[in-house]
């Protein structure tokens, strides 16, 4: 039997020729005599390429307000989302190594035309949001650090599409290098940070612990819900399924076990580095703001305005605003991308990547141009939130069809999700759907 009619009898529709970033998948080979190690490395790229949706300024936003507002206490929160996103991402990961498509192309063959068309649209909706996320970071670490004009800051981002062009022409390996070097970057200043801030270790080991003032302080539940929803990000399902085809596995059952086994390492060790990141940011704003009772520090201008003088490092706020610059730019890389992987997969529809891109990036310039002319810096870092309500809203619309594609067994086959991980995995996407819609309640009110 063919691979095509064998994915055929499972449940799936015939696909024909149709493949992920087509121009890419495939296209990093795997050597069958590599060691362990060296394997390990060929199949790292895909988990940080992920990684970076959960250290992006929509995240900051977040962190920066439950630091300062309740110091350590909320890293139990974020220690908590970074085991949601762990599992959510295993299981892209298997559906686009076993089924050979990304969740959008998984949809359109599994559900009517009309469905496929509102998923679509909403799905292209999540994906401008997260744009605006990443469009109004950059912004403001351009005006951070070199004093440029919030709305240039924004025009200046256009750029982005062109610098990823440029990368991606050069190989799919040459972005993830860019990729995992900037994050290496944003863990490594975040390092400095914690070093600069001194805080309270046994004060940070016990904010890992849960806390039941989390759910009796309805200020903190707000805050830890908004941490819940800036960490899950529903682009990052179709991104993930997707470019982990872009390595060369065998389409043999032990070679797809053997490539799903190293995606989930690579992966698992690149969000625990988006972990720290986080954690890094919340522990370093409840040590600096929190514990000289500077409780009210929400915006990120305000924090790099803050933290020299606070902290007396010279180098604390300027590695907080880099740090914020490679953030935005790697969350772009990952957007830009995302965007042309549901555009084909839901649409079967190819255009010039460059045109895709930078109509992603146009629709979000858009608002936040008229909102930094109106409004100034804070008008922007209130865009910045309300992108993160519109990312919450979307989540559902990915999580469970990721779930209900890898638990089903006529999917699936013999990779089909054990019983644990399938009551586990609908009970974690209730629950953060059940918080998400608490969060949209609150800010409407």
């Amino acid at each position: 039997m063919t691979h095509e009619n064998l994915f055929e009898s499972l449940g799936w529709l015939r696909q024909g020729e149709n493949k992920s970033l087509r121009e890419a998948h495939k296209s990093i080979p795997l050597p069958k005599t590599l060691s362990f190690l060296k394997k390990l490395l060929a199949f790292s790229g895909p988990g940080y390429m992920v990684a970076v949706g959960y250290m992006d300024p929509g995240n900051w936003a977040t962190d920066l307000a439950g630091g300062s507002k309740f110091g350590y206490a909320l890293l139990f929160v974020i220690l908590l989302s970074s085991l949601f996103a762990i599992l959510l991402q295993y299981l892209s990961a298997k559906l686009g190594i076993i089924s050979g498509r990304d969740l959008a192309q998984a949809c359109r063959d599994s559900f009517p035309k009309w469905v496929n068309v509102i998923l679509w649209i909403m799905t292209e909706v999540m994906i401008t949001a997260c744009d605006l996320a990443e469009v109004i970071g950059s912004a403001i670490a351009l005006n951070l650090l070199f004093g440029i004009p919030l709305a240039v800051g924004v025009i200046i981002t256009a750029a982005d599409v062109l610098l990823l062009l440029i990368l991606q022409a050069r190989g799919f390996r040459t972005l993830e290098a860019l990729v995992i070097t900037l994050v290496a970057t944003i863990a490594v200043l975040f390092g400095f940070e914690i070093l600069f801030s001194k805080p309270d270790f046994a004060a940070v080991f016990n904010g890992f612990l849960p806390s039941k003032e989390i759910f009796s302080n309805k200020e903190m539940l707000y805050i830890a819900i908004g941490i819940l929803g800036a960490t899950v990000m529903p682009h990052n399902l179709y991104l993930h399924s997707a470019v982990v085809q872009t390595r060369n596995y065998s389409e043999t059952f032990e070679g797809k076990k053997e490539a799903l086994k190293f995606a989930t390492i690579d992966s698992t060790m690149a969000l625990m580095m988006a972990f720290f990141v986080n954690a890094a940011i919340l522990i370093v704003a409840a040590a600096t703001f929190y514990t000289r009772g500077y409780n009210g520090v929400a915006e990120i201008d305000q924090a790099y305005s803050l933290l020299t003088p606070l902290l007396g490092a010279g180098f604390a706020s300027t590695f907080f605003a880099i740090a914020l610059l490679a953030s935005g730019q790697n969350s772009t890389i990952t957007a830009t991308l995302a965007g042309q992987i549901v555009m084909e997969g839901f649409l079967n529809l190819r255009i010039k990547p460059w045109i895709r891109r930078l109509i992603t990036r146009l629709i979000a310039i858009i608002p936040a141009i008229i909102i930094v002319v109106l409004y100034g810096g804070s008008g922007l870092s209130k865009l910045l939130i309300l992108s993160q309500v519109v990312l919450s809203m979307q989540l559902p619309f990915a999580v469970f069809p990721l779930v209900i594609f890898t638990s089903n067994k006529l999917k699936m086959g013999a990779f089909v999700n054990g019983l644990f991980i399938k009551v586990l995995a609908f009970l974690i996407s209730i629950f953060i759907v059940v918080l998400n819609l608490w969060l949209i309640y609150s800010f409407l009110l």
